[in-house]
């Protein structure tokens, strides 16, 4: 089937109209599109959502050819108000962070240049997708920790505190997937993925793999945050000792902790509100709604992803009073602390 994208240009009729004892709603829309800026009527009797959209002039949308040549839409294109919340975000970045802003920018453009160009390529080739994703981890966290953070004893600490937790919540996620019986077939993405390649991707490697990216973001956090932390205890009193460093840097590093988990469970409640409040309607019992892997896969990624956050403290904590406890600070250390940008 051919898929066009077309502009509304004229609404030429919109009413009502009985079907099979049914008020059906409709709009007769003009649309320009392709090359030569063809038009064409089209007959829109059904929305493709749940709730009736009316089109106005000047909307740009997808258009599926059916077998009798006929058009429907089946989508509005979103690309343009993507791009400008891009935008948006990039002005912003840019404006408040200034040169550490346009340096955490490169750094989101090497991630996603890894993930699209390294990454998804070599699971779609068929090889696992854990180690995949955990060889591609290890080049994007120096890579995007140094470019955004700048090349110091900091990010040095904060990179060996990630990689360090990322590998103990990559076995623990391992543990429990395997534990819980987990396939990866929760998600009809992942049904379809399957069939397009013929099982020749590991679904449940897959799981793990998503486990471990969404990790990323939130490790650089807290690791960053704790080693900077100490790093600035040490130069304002280079005489502290040894405990209480770490232990001044702990107290800041659990309410990280606390901020952190609280954080990442509500993303993911969040991005799962529609599924939660459709179990919330059926008379499925609240155990037994815990119990389907939809919903155990996200109980799974949340406390793992929660469980890295609470190692990550600790260890990169313990590394940073390590080390700034034998570096001594000087005109070039002190250079290096722009707050962290993300």
């Amino acid at each position: 089937m051919e898929t066009q994208e077309a502009i509304v240009v004229e609404v030429l009729e919109e009413g009502k109209q009985i079907e099979q004892d049914q008020e059906i709603q409709y709009q007769r829309l003009k649309l320009s599109f392709g090359d030569n800026q063809e038009t064409l009527e089209l007959l829109h009797e059904q929305a493709p959502f749940s709730k009736w959209t009316e089109y106005q002039v000047g909307e740009e949308v997808v258009l599926i050819q059916q077998p009798d040549n006929s058009w429907i839409i089946t989508d509005f294109v979103r690309r343009p108000a993507l791009i400008q919340l891009g935008v948006l975000f990039a002005i912003l970045v840019v404006a408040i962070g200034r040169w550490w802003g346009v340096r955490s920018l490169i750094s989101l453009a090497v991630s996603f240049v890894i993930i699209f160009g390294a990454i998804l390529p070599a699971i779609m080739s068929g090889m696992n997708p854990l180690v995949v994703t955990l060889l591609g981890s290890a080049l994007i966290i120096p890579t995007t920790f140094y470019l955004a953070h700048g090349r110091n004893h900091k990010t040095h600490v904060a990179i060996i505190g990630t990689l360090i937790s990322l590998v103990l919540s990559g076995l623990l996620a391992v543990t429990f997937v395997n534990h819980a019986h987990l396939t990866g077939f929760a998600s009809e993405e992942a049904a379809f993925i399957s069939v397009e390649t013929q099982d020749a991707i590991d679904i449940r490697g897959l799981l793990l793999a998503g486990i471990i990216i969404s990790l990323l973001g939130t490790l650089d956090d807290i690791t960053v945050s704790q080693a900077s932390f100490v790093q600035q205890l040490k130069e304002s009193n280079p005489k502290i000792p040894f405990k209480e460093l770490f232990a001044r840097a702990m107290k800041v590093g659990q309410d990280h902790i606390s901020s952190l988990v609280n954080t990442l469970v509500l993303v993911y409640a969040g991005a799962s509100l529609p599924l939660l409040l459709l179990f919330l309607d059926s008379d499925v019992a609240t155990l037994q709604v815990f119990n389907m892997e939809i919903i155990a896969d996200e109980v799974v990624r949340t406390l793992v992803g929660s469980i890295g956050i609470v190692l990550a403290a600790p260890i990169t904590t313990l590394i940073a009073t390590l080390v700034f406890d034998k570096v001594k600070p000087d005109s070039k250390n002190n250079s290096d602390h722009h707050g962290h940008a993300h």
